[in-house]
């Protein structure tokens, strides 16, 4: 192990005004994109720092469970769509009467618009049987990789980049078709590219498929249910 350095505190005060601002601007405009892709090539500088800012998410134990792997071929993504669209077919059918209908309206990927895809998973066995922090929860080595996906969700943001999350899809199949070994879990999809208009609000909220929940009602006190 690295000896601790005495010197290794540094000085923590609040961003500027200009700073904290963009932080939430980030936050509050960032969306799901499925259909805004622009063709254009996301340049290798650009993609490094997203997966930069993915790398350095928080991860309990500091384990780094996470793997990125950049699809730019368009036959290995077509291959990824064909998976998604038998998936979203069975989807389809778990839904009723105008619910369904609703559902197949929606466009829900954006696989073969985007330029880029970028498949991020999980290796629960890279810091070995007894990880600091997953002694009692195993699943915080998954929970620590969406916090890859999050950082690199809030960084395509600020480059002017659209992701989308495809989530619908058979994870056997994503695995055969990238190769990815039986024991290491598949996160996310994502759907990388330069975007010039986004939506104003979640698209599912525009099209009328959920909207969000008032804060006030998802805040309890000290415990359960108590305001």
């Amino acid at each position: 192990m690295r000896p601790m350095n005495k010197d290794a505190l540094e000085g923590a005060s609040a961003f500027s005004a200009d700073e904290r601002d963009a932080v939430y601007r980030a936050i509050m405009t960032r969306r799901d994109v499925r259909d805004q892709f622009l063709p254009d090539t996301v340049p290798p500088d650009v993609l490094r720092r997203l997966l930069e800012a993915a790398h350095h998410a928080p991860s309990v134990g500091f384990m780094q469970p996470w793997n990125f792997i950049v699809v730019e071929d368009a036959g290995v993504r077509q291959r990824v769509w064909n998976a998604f669209d038998r998936a979203n077919r069975d989807a389809a059918g778990m839904f009723d009467g105008e619910r369904q209908a609703t559902y197949r309206s929606l466009k829900l990927e954006g696989i073969l618009k985007a330029p880029l895809g970028i498949c991020i998973t999980c290796d629960p066995s890279r810091s070995g049987d007894v990880v600091l922090g997953r002694t009692h929860n195993p699943r915080m080595d998954s929970y620590s990789t969406v916090c890859a996906v999050q950082n690199l969700w809030l960084a395509a943001r600020a480059e002017g980049i659209g992701v989308g999350w495809v989530s619908i899809f058979h994870e056997s199949e994503l695995k055969d078709i990238l190769g990815v070994p039986e024991h290491v879990e598949i996160v996310a999809w994502l759907c990388v590219g330069y975007v010039d208009a986004l939506y104003g609000e979640p698209e599912l909220a525009v099209k009328g498929w959920r909207q969000r929940l008032p804060l006030d009602e998802l805040i309890f006190r000290d415990g359960w249910g108590k305001r």
